[in-house]
């Protein structure tokens, strides 16, 4: 097949790495067209027993690996189908508001599949789920995930209306602790985008919560405190 430099539009994308090859052959092997590993790369033998399993084939092409990552430690990149996935309406998500960063979201995968959450979505505008980036920052946690769009909170909620709603910000009227994190089986974590959080009219929208910090920094990270979210609301 020829592989081409990723493309938003296009319908497949790259994992950039070993770490994220496995996991997709481990988890979505049906969406894997072939791996393609660098000749120096020194496990071949475990990309190809994995592979020979699903009967995906394993190529060498050095110089298609320099073509598709700009790392020059990426010996391994899968080729796969992107895929559309629903939400689970019995588990909790995590809802992400304009994304902007796709090194960000990615991270986010990998905390909320590590706090067992494995549902997102991300209201549009928002990065691109599919750049190797995102799946590069995810190690693959991507994979084990359903993300995905929609093109207005309204739209979310109308899916969801069991769900109850928690939204991290800064002008919130409520403190992140234990008491403020009860809640029944069906809830939602929303956060915003990077640079500008989530609007005003949020503080309408279920419950606003805000992480206590010092007054040293003006916020935490969207990837910390997404992480601080998840923890307090799944222990």
């Amino acid at each position: 097949m020829e592989v081409k430099a990723y493309k938003k539009d296009s319908d497949h994308s790259y994992t950039l790495g070993a770490f994220p090859t496995f996991e997709l052959l481990k988890t979505r092997p049906e969406i894997v067209r072939e791996v393609i590993v660098h000749s120096s790369f020194t496990d071949r033998e475990s990309i190809e027993e994995e592979a020979r399993k699903h009967n995906i084939p394993v190529v060498t092409n050095d110089k298609l690996i320099g073509k598709l990552s700009d790392k020059e430690n990426c010996f391994v990149i899968a080729v796969f189908d992107k895929y559309v996935s629903s939400l689970s309406s019995d588990k909790p998500h995590i809802v992400l508001v304009n994304p902007g960063n796709m090194g960000n979201m990615g991270t986010i995968m990998r905390t909320a599949v590590a706090f067992g959450i494995k549902d997102m979505a991300v209201i549009s505008p928002g990065a691109d789920a599919f750049n190797p980036k995102t799946v590069r920052a995810s190690m693959g946690a991507e994979f084990r995930m359903n993300v995905r769009y929609y093109d207005s909170f309204e739209d979310y909620r109308k899916e969801f209306p069991e769900h109850d709603i928690f939204c991290f910000m800064l002008n919130a009227t409520s403190s992140l602790n234990v008491e403020n994190c009860k809640h029944g089986p069906l809830f939602s974590l929303v956060f915003g985008n990077e640079a500008t959080g989530l609007p005003d009219e949020y503080l309408n929208v279920g419950k606003s919560i805000i992480i206590p910090q010092s007054d040293e920094v003006d916020s935490l990270n969207i990837t910390i405190a997404a992480g601080v979210g998840m923890f307090m609301f799944m222990i």
